[in-house]
């Protein structure tokens, strides 16, 4: 990725800014909030399917010597044809989840700047245009960490804060656990973080041997 030039772990919060985008971090929390519970399936399903993209596909493209399905298409099928073919799918695939960006690009300028959401989308375009012609890859990673760095303060502070208004502890699941003990529904342990580390950590061992 960029020549080798990038490390990995800029790499993953590149990528994890990626999952964390406009798309997750606009429009899951805005279904969840509208919804309720029932929104979060949409949550679960996005997230499931990114593990499995990063468990099923990725390892194997990089095994490969691939970094993209295009170019694994076209390299495993030695075909140039199949690879316009793969590039032409992931563009119409891609297309809906783009737009998507863009619009949430375009309310965050236009509630920044005070315009139309319309140019608010023009402005966003231009900005990922010129750091993406300018800094190459290796620009557009080091912008997506900046975007980690943002979002994943504003993703923890309100909810460290409301934990601890809520529970008095700072770590969110410490605070879930104190509030509603597993004791009372389920009956095993007085304590929920027996079972959760039972059932968490239960099967590294099986997973260290495979």
């Amino acid at each position: 990725m960029a020549g080798g030039g990038v490390h990995p772990v800029v790499n993953g919060m590149a990528t994890a800014a990626d999952w964390m985008s406009a798309a997750s971090f606009i429009s899951m929390a805005g279904i969840i909030a509208f919804a309720g519970y029932d929104g979060s399936v949409y949550l679960m399903g996005w997230t499931g399917g990114y593990v499995l993209l990063a468990l099923l596909l990725a390892p194997y493209l990089r095994k490969f010597g691939q970094f993209t399905v295009p170019d694994f298409v076209g390299t495993r099928y030695y075909s140039r044809t199949a690879r316009v073919v793969a590039v032409i799918c992931l563009i119409f695939i891609s297309f809906t989840y783009v737009a998507g960006q863009m619009r949430g690009v375009g309310v965050v300028f236009s509630r920044f700047l005070e315009v139309d959401i319309t140019y608010g989308v023009l402005i966003g375009m231009g900005v990922v245009f010129f750091y993406a012609v300018m800094g190459g890859m290796k620009g557009v990673t080091y912008t997506q960490v900046a975007q980690y760095c943002v979002l994943i303060f504003a993703y923890l502070v309100p909810a460290i804060f409301m934990s601890i208004l809520i529970s008095g502890q700072p770590v969110p699941q410490i605070g879930l656990g104190a509030r509603w003990p597993m004791d009372r529904g389920y009956g095993f342990y007085k304590s929920w973080i027996k079972p959760w580390l039972i059932w968490v950590l239960r099967p590294i061992p099986a997973a260290a041997n495979r």
